[in-house]
């Protein structure tokens, strides 16, 4: 059974750093594309930023330049730096990986506050 656990989510000020983890564990098979979504209250649930293997990276508009993904698929580990944080980064993240199925993680609060 393939799970996906997040981590380092938490409670920071405006201009904070947030560095989130997500590890998948129960596949044979690498991951050949991870990412990070974010849902906010009363929004639908939306890129943050993703990394295809062998297709680079891809970010929202609203977190280039200030969010920074990476992350190793051979181990199925995916990492997202958040730097320069706005209350509106406030959400749920969750951690997607794409391993001969599409898997999620349970979410982890990112709240950042003015």
């Amino acid at each position: 059974q393939v799970q996906v656990v997040e981590s380092g989510g938490g409670l920071v000020q405006a201009g904070g750093s947030l560095r989130l983890s997500c590890v998948a564990s129960g596949s044979f098979f690498s991951a050949d594309v991870m990412g990070w979504y974010r849902q906010a209250p009363g929004k639908k649930r939306e890129l943050v930023a993703r990394i295809i293997t062998g297709g680079g990276t891809n970010y929202a508009d609203s977190v280039k330049g200030r969010f920074t993904i990476s992350g190793d698929n051979a181990k199925k580990t995916v990492y997202l730096q958040m730097n320069s944080l706005k209350p509106e980064d406030t959400a749920v993240y969750y951690c997607y990986e794409r391993l001969a199925g599409d898997y999620w993680g349970q979410g982890t609060q990112v709240t950042v506050s003015s």
